[in-house]
């Protein structure tokens, strides 16, 4: 059993990212991330999870998700399920900051892969597509 301490913050643009347990801390049964997202930031492009699922809780604001070409709102104490495969990406439309907490499962999506992202779109400029598609595929997802 273990219990989650403070980690890091992750800054990807101005979208933070708090791993609260990694697959090394659950077994690679889950990962459990919290994420910040302020008013209408840069966010991912449309991407697949290859051999996961995402679960998402809303914990403050509205999160706006288009998943499979479906549009939903999510509001705090709300939860969505991505399974593996589903094309999806998220938006802040509102006024104020969004929280929510991803679930994967299992839990192969390491930090590792927001400190990368990071690097290169903290770096200052037009972030390289390609070099982030190469990231992407490195840890299990594919841009859509």
């Amino acid at each position: 059993m273990n219990i989650a301490m403070p980690r890091e913050v992750i800054r990807v643009g101005q979208i933070e990212i708090r791993y609260l347990l990694e697959g090394a801390d659950t077994g690679g049964a889950l990962a459990l991330f919290e994420a910040t997202v302020p008013p209408n930031v840069r966010v991912p492009a449309p991407h697949r999870h290859v051999a996961y699922d995402e679960t998402i809780w809303e914990i403050a604001g509205t999160c706006t998700f288009l998943v499979e070409g479906r549009e939903l709102a999510l509001t705090p104490g709300q939860a969505l399920f991505i399974p593996r495969g589903a094309a999806h990406q998220f938006a802040n439309r509102g006024a104020e900051t969004v929280r929510f907490l991803a679930t994967v499962t299992p839990g192969v999506l390491r930090p590792d892969f927001f400190r990368e992202v990071g690097a290169l779109v903290n770096a200052g400029g037009p972030p390289d597509l390609q070099a982030i598609g190469a990231i992407m595929a490195r840890h299990g997802l594919q841009p859509v």
